[in-house]
């Protein structure tokens, strides 16, 4: 066997790239790669010790819009800082609620579980973060502030059909996705279904994304998941606004 392929719950990825290595395999593991930054420090010791190495997806970085974006920043002036709004909406049942993923200690929370590939682009385009702030976090919904080097992001993401803009319960869409620099939307919506595809057969002709590549995004995740949101305060994203919902399994999970 020469590569072993992790596409299992969140909180188990660390163990599994581990066990791959030292099975003596190279190894890729889908998102998020860990739930912490220093799990990162320990797999590039055990990839080390074994002469093996583990791939992470990063499957934004490789979608033409975004890359022609990150040339467009980088040719862009420097001291040249941008309004950036994400909003991301998917929606989730019950189920999602009752799975691993409702935990906050095996999923990561929303912030790692649905927003990971998401806070990776951000970074990857407009530098590394010099503040991170979160407005609201509950078991459906984060939103927050992150000062980037070129950027003010304000972003909001839930799992809660209930926070769909109008124009999507219309349309009887299930995901709203949205990107909005400098008053204008950054269009993505198209390109995503071959990324997977790319992602792997660039990693098997050596040129994939290690796993010291996904610290930046595991450090913002993993930071968030530890704040103490402070509410509407300062800069927020307008969605931030919208009432709490009650669990639906009345239970008393924040995040």
């Amino acid at each position: 066997m020469e590569w072993l392929s992790i596409c299992t719950p969140n909180y188990t990825h660390d163990a599994f790239i581990r066990y791959g290595l030292r099975l003596g395999t190279d190894v890729i593991c889908e998102k998020p790669l860990v739930m912490n930054p220093y799990n990162i420090d320990n797999l590039m010791q055990v990839e080390q010790e074994t002469g093996h190495k583990a791939y992470t997806i990063l499957q934004l970085r490789l979608h033409d819009s975004i890359v022609a974006l990150k040339k467009k920043v980088d040719a862009g002036p420097k001291d040249k800082v941008y309004d950036v709004d994400l909003t991301y909406i998917t929606s989730r049942g019950k189920w999602y609620y009752a799975s691993w993923k409702g935990d906050v200690h095996k999923s990561g929370g929303v912030a790692t579980n649905i927003g990971v590939h998401f806070y990776d682009m951000l970074q990857w385009v407009f530098g590394s973060v010099k503040q991170n702030i979160v407005h609201v976090m509950s078991f459906d919904r984060v939103a927050g502030y992150l000062e980037l080097e070129k950027a003010r992001v304000r972003y909001f993401l839930s799992i809660n059909a209930e926070c769909l803009p109008e124009n999507a319960v219309q349309g009887e869409k299930k995901t709203y996705r949205t990107l909005n620099i400098d008053g204008d939307e950054f269009e993505f919506s198209a390109g995503f279904t071959e990324l997977h595809t790319k992602s792997y057969q660039k990693i098997l002709t050596g040129e994939g994304f290690r796993i010291s590549e996904s610290r930046p995004c595991i450090e913002i995740v993993s930071q968030i998941r530890h704040s103490e949101p402070i509410g509407l305060k300062g800069d927020y994203h307008p969605l931030a606004k919208m009432p709490l919902a009650k669990h639906p399994f009345g239970w008393d999970e924040k995040r």
